[in-house]
């Protein structure tokens, strides 16, 4: 089988557009102050602040959940989540070498938040909700020196820890109804909580920041008020702001060298406020929720993260938001690039579409149908305009330049808008439906038309693929079967059908052959003339073949899907020449540019990828 060979080689990774917002405090500076460290899906990036330049650590095998950075900077620690029942791994890398240093197994399901001690001796480790465990580790030796259930009782729930500043042997934790300080028993091997008392206050905390002396704890809550704990008491000292609360809760807590603290809530407000009053300073709203704040130094300048997927960077003294970075927060569905210009293309999701230069990861365009998902997408060949399909059932036609709607398909597809595809003549659109409808419009100078609607597809259509002579065109369903249209006459020319979920097909450039992928892991040959089968190959051990692409010679074509894995493989021989690790989710699109020079692949936890392409293109 193809994936048994041993010779396949790395692909390179150049570029990874995209930022968990979710991921509470993800996003981090580097004691060094030059590089923005945060995770995305499985990887986590080290981002230049100056130029943007970015690297790259693998090795988690789903999405990291929490990160932490050492005092110092010589450790990067990151959790992740897995599936029921299997334990999640926590690593800790070492940042000069940018290599794994350790892997630390022991939480289920999820590690929930992490911690260093001051002095970089300890790691403390918090389990997620099917665990709620606290484990200390030992940095040097790798090992586990004692652990613990994390709240008194089981109404309680542990969502956070945070270690002293001054003392590797005291840290806190905080959660639902349960507000801790541990203090660690070395030559026991144990870890002794001592509980805090907040009188008849009951809070869940969601966040802790300890202040610079020790002296208290700041806890943020998911009623919108801030509490302020004595730490050597164990006793609640205050509560604020009383009367204006954060809406939706406290997300983040910062403390600043001079006492006050920075405030994210989950509504976007971001405020700077008195440590001792909880009188707000000054505030700014911003997108969505903001579920990270990065000091840079002493706090002049901090970076602030948000559930958009939103970076801000702020300074001190103005507090006005400079927006750096921006990215998809869910599933990308489908990219799409600009034909014969290898420096666009755009990408689609959840209530947007975005357009992108494929050299610099920063968005000329961004179009937004609130409430709605963009399926699919596509570039017409004369670069005039941007075709997308929607769950609404609606084909929506934009300006490039603009994102100006130029047309709208009311009730294109009954239910929704599933494959979409642009003639090379630009005068015609072909889309298939959740429904099963192929249906074929033709565009005109203030309007459209709908010219016919074929029906043999028993299930969602997958994908359009159109000839480059716009006479026909192939389409892939969910009902196993692709149907090769005529778009002259209208009727179907051939059908091939195979035990599977058709999720992508293509023609070989010569136009005789068909590729196809899907749920049964194999790529499959068919002619085109009389529909019978070629040949298949294994393209995947675990999970579906989602998306696939063909270089315009035809040589070499790309795959991707719920493996993780981008493949590359030679088109006559079959088999993969190059692989790629990099996401953390499903890969849900993928395109390689006409240039032969580079490779989009785009995946479910929102992250767009660009990649070396291997093979240069043919000289013939």
């Amino acid at each position: 089988m193809a994936l048994e060979r041993q010779d396949a080689s790395q692909l390179q990774l150049e570029a990874v557009i995209g930022f968990n917002g979710h991921v509470i405090s993800g996003l981090r500076v580097h004691p060094h102050r030059e590089h923005l460290i945060y995770p995305l899906g499985s990887t986590i990036i080290l981002k230049t602040i100056k130029d943007g330049k970015q690297e790259f650590l693998h090795g988690h095998t789903n999405n990291i959940s929490c990160i932490s950075v050492s005092k110092s900077g010589s450790y990067i620690a990151s959790g992740q989540v897995n599936s029921m029942g299997f334990k999640a791994p926590i690593i800790i890398w070492d940042y000069e070498q940018r290599k794994e240093y350790a892997q630390l197994e022991l939480h289920k399901a999820k590690v929930e938040a992490l911690a260093f001690s001051p002095g970089e001796k300890y790691l403390v480790s918090l389990g997620g909700v099917d665990d709620d465990s606290i484990v200390v580790w030992n940095i040097e030796t790798k090992q586990a020196i004692c652990g613990s259930p994390a709240s008194a009782n089981s109404s309680g729930h542990c969502l956070t820890v945070q270690f002293s500043n001054t003392n590797d042997n005291v840290f806190v934790s905080a959660g639902r109804e349960t507000y801790r300080v541990w203090e660690l028993d070395l030559p026991n091997r144990k870890v002794r909580p001592k509980e805090c008392q907040t009188s008849k206050l009951r809070r869940t905390v969601k966040c802790v920041e300890i202040s610079e002396d020790d002296q208290f704890m700041f806890c943020g809550t998911t009623s919108g008020d801030i509490m302020k704990i004595n730490m050597k008491q164990g006793l609640l000292t205050d509560c604020g702001p009383v009367k204006k609360k954060y809406n939706l809760g406290v997300n983040v807590l910062r403390v600043l060298k001079s006492g006050d603290l920075l405030v994210g809530s989950g509504s976007g407000t971001f405020s700077l406020c008195s440590s001792t009053s909880f009188a707000t300073h000054k505030t700014v709203e911003l997108e969505k929720g903001v579920t990270s704040i990065a000091l840079r130094g002493e706090g002049q300048q901090f970076f602030v993260g948000t559930e958009a997927s939103q970076m801000y960077r702020f300074s001190y003294d103005d507090f006005n938001p400079e927006l750096i970075s921006t990215s998809h927060s869910s599933a990308v569905n489908d990219v799409a690039i600009c034909f014969g210009v290898s420096e666009l293309f755009v990408t689609c999701s959840l209530e947007d579409i975005r357009l992108w230069h494929i050299n610099k990861p920063k968005e000329l365009l961004h179009i937004t149908v609130p409430n709605m998902t963009c399926n699919c997408v596509d570039v017409m060949i004369d670069g005039h305009s941007i075709i997308s399909a929607w769950n609404d059932g609606k084909i929506r036609v934009f300006a490039p330049q603009s994102g100006r709607l130029m047309i709208i398909i009311h009730d294109a597809h009954r239910m929704g808008v599933t494959a979409i595809a642009g003639t090379r003549d630009c005068k015609r659109i072909v889309s298939g439906g959740g429904e099963g409808q192929v249906r074929v419009w033709e565009l005109l100078p203030h309007g459209h038309k709908l010219l016919e609607t074929m029906k043999m597809h028993q299930a969602m259509v997958t994908c359009v693929t159109i000839k480059s002579n716009d006479k026909e065109c192939v389409t892939a369903s969910a009902d196993g079967a692709c149907i090769i249209w005529d778009l002259v006459r209208f009727t179907s020319l051939n059908m091939v059908i195979s035990n599977t979920l058709f999720r992508s097909v293509c023609y070989h450039p010569e136009e005789y052959q068909i590729i196809t992928s899907g749920t049964n892991r194999k790529i499959s040959y068919w002619e085109v003339f009389d529909g019978s089968a070629i040949r298949d190959r294994e393209g995947s051990q675990s999970g579906a073949i989602n998306a696939m692409h063909i270089s315009q010679d035809g040589r070499h074509f790309v795959t991707g899907g719920d493996d993780k894995m981008v493949k590359v493989w030679d088109y006559l021989e079959g088999e993969v020449t190059h692989v790629g690790i990099g996401h953390g989710g499903s890969i849900t699109s993928i395109k390689l540019c006409c240039n032969n020079r580079t490779l989009i692949s785009t995946s479910a936890d929102g992250a767009i990828l660009r990649w070396r392409f291997p093979h240069p293109p043919s000289s013939s």
